[in-house]
């Protein structure tokens, strides 16, 4: 094929082509599918159709395209019969596998079972659909949790084959969950000693305060959450001549300290993000950086990189500029104390920090000011407040914790989020390509499927291709019984946030120019984007190739993805740990936990009923999927568990009806764990009779 065929080739789509090569990914049914990249569509694979691909293997697909089945329709409009759905239940596009272009390097976490007079591994992950045969156990003992590495996979009728090599210990404790993830994800445990030795050397000495702005005169303050053990951002506040409010944006200058080609400018590119796991972080940085000379402390000096930004009366940002400085911070606000003082409850806190109240009010009321700007602008309300899951000592999940997503935390948002757009504004107006953070619109077949999807649950939101429509919707919802569900839907019509090279914007901030500047300590991109912005304004230029950028943006974009896995893979293992050790308890009658008290383990959490807030999210034919809000899990509830009567499947409404209740999505009601699959994450609920919301 000449190279001109090739080049039209290649800007042909995969339905005109009739073939797609990419990475394949799996859903929890069983199903595989890759992702167009140039569409964001999903051509979604069979059982049947993968062969011996596995999740994360290049494969190549033949596309066969599947038209929606539609049911028959009654003269007056309404479906009659049972309507037909695609097994995988979805529509569109589909292939099947036709070659395995190249395995994925991968260690697999699992559990030792014993088949018959075979061994195998069960894969931790249920994006493995099968179990691995082993030929020897290698001093594990049945139930262990251990690390396979994968041999071979040539017949789909035969089990895949592997080799354990390491053992992690009991599969049932809880305090090995850490470990076995970040086995799975591929999780540094321990920095290099090289790593480690260079940042024993770093130091903080007078030399390093040459040349840079002094604010260490200035109020300069941090607000964290309570744990918070590393500060990378201050803020400051100051009225010019004109009147005109200069906020001051300061954070740590880790470029200082790791330099390009270091080992610890290696070892942080190739983390490139801290991970956030249950109850452990994975920094990108050793702790002599994060926890130390870089962390804005209270009354030290601190070497920061500071954005100035002057904003007139109506929260317009009409001048800007960037200084290399050091700072001594005045004060460690947690966001409980900055709240305190917004509301008015500023006698409940300490002298030293309640006479700063005018200065977090100004600061708070230019906040609101830039959030509603944004708004204006088509930004999308996307935030929910936090959940953090409780452990016990021995990694036991005890309970959720709901951060509320109040006024404190929009106070430093707006304002690192005002920093990125400056900085990313300065250098690409400026012709400076940069590490940006994008974020495209949605594509409108998105947007139409999720319209109508809100249609069937009686929901009228107009046009959502109009993205000021899309922010008055969210706004509709805020506060509804139906908000997290809805804001689910919305955000899976998303495409991903990512790093490019590329100047596209922010869809979702509404911003034409942002990138990452306000977090060097945990993101490998903002650290280069502070080299590129030290360089500018040194008059270096702060150009760098072009090759290199779109490598990094690329690394550091899957390197995200994969830290964003692993923290939820953790979240899930420990939330289906709770919902077993409930139903074990409901079961026994907690004789189990009163043995265990008998026997000395005194931390052992207390028993939970049975009984959980639930709200249905979707209805079928043969039950309803509910959310339990506490928990942040969801599950099935089967449609025999619902009434002694018999219950109707409502085509037209898509409702479950019987018993004089209707279910639909939003109905609120109360549950009971009935069954857990640990292994492939699923469970069965059944309604708590005579308890309704």
């Amino acid at each position: 094929m000449n190279k001109r065929k090739q080049k039209l080739r290649d800007q042909q789509s995969p339905r005109q082509t009739g073939t797609m090569t990419g990475e394949l990914h799996m859903a929890r049914n069983g199903a595989g599918f890759l992702v167009d990249p140039e569409t964001n569509e999903a051509f979604w694979i069979d059982r049947e159709d993968l062969g011996t691909a596995l999740v994360g293997d290049r494969v190549t697909i033949k596309v066969k395209e599947r038209r929606p089945v539609c049911p028959p329709v009654s003269k007056c409009g309404r479906s009659v019969g049972r309507r037909e759905e695609p097994r995988n239940g979805k529509t569109g596009p589909e292939g099947r596998i036709i070659r395995i272009e190249e395995r994925a390097p991968r260690s697999i976490v699992g559990t030792l079972v014993s088949v018959g007079r075979f061994v195998r591994v069960q894969p931790l992950s249920p994006s493995y659909r099968q179990a691995f045969i082993v030929p020897t156990a290698n001093g594990a003992k049945i139930g262990d949790r251990v690390v396979m590495r994968f041999v071979r996979w040539d017949n789909p009728r035969l089990a895949p084959e592997g080799e354990i090599t390491t053992v992690i210990g009991p599969a049932d404790d809880p305090s090995l969950d850490t470990r076995a993830v970040m086995e799975q994800y591929g999780l540094p445990a321990r920095f290099p000693s090289e790593v480690l030795a260079e940042a024993e050397r770093v130091v903080m000495d007078e030399a390093a305060l040459v040349g840079r702005l002094d604010l260490r005169k200035k109020f300069i303050f941090t607000c964290d959450p309570e744990t918070a053990r590393d500060y990378d951002d201050a803020l400051s506040l100051e009225t010019d001549k004109k009147g005109h409010r200069i906020l001051g944006v300061h954070i740590a200058d880790v470029s200082h300290f790791v330099t390009p080609m270091s080992a610890l400018d290696k070892e942080a590119y190739r983390r490139s993000t801290s991970v956030y796991l249950v109850d452990k972080v994975v920094p990108m940085l050793p702790e002599q950086l994060s926890n130390g000379v870089c962390s804005l402390v209270p009354h030290k000096d601190r070497l920061a990189f500071s954005a100035f930004l002057t904003y007139d009366a109506k929260g317009n940002c009409i001048a800007r500029s960037f200084a290399k400085s050091v700072i001594r911070s005045k004060a460690r606000f947690t966001y409980k104390q900055v709240m305190s003082l917004i509301d008015g409850a500023a006698t409940q806190l300490p002298k030293q920090v309640a006479r700063h109240r005018p200065t977090i009010l100004a600061i708070h009321e230019l906040a609101q000011q830039l959030r509603q700007n944004r708004f204006d602008a088509g930004a999308l309300d996307m935030d929910v407040p936090e959940a953090e899951i409780k452990i016990d000592a021995k990694g036991m999940m005890t309970g959720i914790e709901v951060r509320p997503y109040d006024a404190s935390h929009q106070m430093i948002e707006e304002c690192m989020v005002a920093a990125n757009e400056a900085v990313a504004k300065e250098l690409w107006t400026r012709g400076v390509k940069i590490l940006a953070r994008l974020h495209e619109a949605p594509d409108p077949e998105k947007l139409e499927e999720l319209r109508a999807n809100l249609s069937k649950l009686g929901i009228s939101c107009g046009d959502l291709t109009n993205q000021a429509n899309l922010g008055r919707f969210l706004k509709r919802i805020k506060n509804s019984p139906l908000e997290g569900i809805l804001s689910v839907m919305v955000l899976r019509s998303m495409k991903r946030a990512l790093y490019s090279a590329k100047q596209i914007g922010h869809f979702g901030l509404a911003k034409k120019f942002y990138a990452h500047f306000t977090s060097p300590i945990r993101r490998y991109p903002d650290l280069v984007l502070h080299r590129q912005l030290a360089s500018w304004i040194a008059g270096r230029g702060g150009r760098v190739d072009l090759t290199w950028l779109n490598q990094t943006a690329l690394h550091c974009s899957e390197r995200e993805q994969n830290a964003d896995e692993a923290e939820r893979s953790l979240d899930e293992i420990k939330k289906f740990r709770y919902l077993q050790q409930v139903l074990e308890d409901e079961q026994k009658g907690g004789k189990g936990r009163k043995a265990a008290k008998k026997k000395g383990a005194a931390d052992t959490p207390p028993r939970v009923a049975n009984c959980f807030d639930a709200v249905v999210s979707k209805c079928t034919r043969y039950g309803l999927f509910v959310d339990l809000p506490d928990l942040a899990v969801g599950g099935m509830v089967h449609v025999s568990t619902l009434s002694d009567a018999y219950v109707r499947w409502n085509d037209f409404n898509e409702t479950l009806e019987g018993g004089g209740r209707v279910w639909e999505p939003g109905t609120k009601m109360k549950v009971r764990v009935e069954k857990v699959d640990f292994d492939r994450r699923l469970a069965d609920f059944v309604p708590v009779r005579g308890a309704r919301r």
